[in-house]
């Protein structure tokens, strides 16, 4: 079985390390990630300037690009026929609509444009982390999914508590499965002027806190479970697709 792996926090990650690691007695273990951090890429690629690709060791490789860059040069050219792709584990959640702004989804999402079972994979960072939860949980799924093979354009979005979560009380072998939440950022517009005088921003706040519904990715996290929901490729929002046809566009006529 080959794993190819990948992230966003880049390749010398301790996350990435530690999955690797854990990983490697179920087949030959292949990373391809970003040079340096990447967080909050989204699914970007990058078209319009070259991929400058390092080997840092025997099968490791550092690539200048963004995660689903990454992916894709390791499934069609530097992992030979990748079964399985792991993204992760990635040094904060990715809960709700995180996934919409997570390079370390984008790169399990990639995979599954390609038909390769998929996994994401992050943890709650701060003082004290201990990855290990988390790769154990991945390295269970794996082996699940050896014998129960995902649908075709599914993603598994994995969460684990990181340490301002983690409950004495529960297990840390203790999981849900579940759908996704809600994840509300502080919305945050930071204007400063340089010394030259011109203006620059930084956007964007800390998480603030929601309501979190029983049964999803954040109620688990929050309760110091971990987390394992299904993604699919597919946006369409079926039932608004069903109630369309009642709308009146002056001027058109639909078929």
């Amino acid at each position: 079985m080959n794993i190819l792996l990948t992230n966003d926090d880049g390749v010398r990650a301790d996350g990435l390390s530690v999955l690797a690691s854990r990983l490697s007695d179920l087949g030959t273990v292949y990373v391809v990630a970003p040079d340096r951090e990447r967080s909050c890429t989204g699914h970007a690629f990058t078209m319009h300037d070259p991929l400058r690709v390092d080997r840092v060791a025997p099968g490791w490789y550092a690539v200048s690009g963004t995660p689903a860059d990454c992916v894709y040069l390791g499934i069609f050219e530097l992992c030979p026929t990748p079964d399985l792709v792991v993204s992760g584990i990635n040094h904060g959640y990715n809960l709700g609509s995180d996934v919409f702004y997570s390079g370390t989804v984008a790169g399990a999402v990639e995979a599954a444009l390609h038909d390769i079972p998929a996994i994401a994979v992050s943890m709650g960072y701060g003082p004290g982390v201990d990855f290990g939860p988390a790769a154990a949980l991945v390295h269970a799924l794996v082996r699940a999914a050896q014998s129960h093979r995902l649908p075709e354009g599914t993603v598994l979005n994995v969460n684990l508590p990181g340490p301002a979560h983690v409950r004495p009380e529960v297990p840390r072998h203790h999981f849900m499965w579940t759908r996704l939440g809600q994840r509300d950022y502080h919305k945050r517009v930071d204007s400063r002027t340089d010394p030259r005088g011109v203006t620059y921003y930084w956007i964007g706040g800390p998480p603030q806190a929601n309501d979190d519904p029983p049964g999803t990715d954040a109620f688990a996290v929050h309760s110091g479970l971990g987390s394992v929901t299904p993604l699919t490729l597919d946006l369409t929002h079926h039932d608004v697709l069903s109630t369309l046809p009642t709308w009146q566009l002056t001027g058109f006529t639909a078929i």
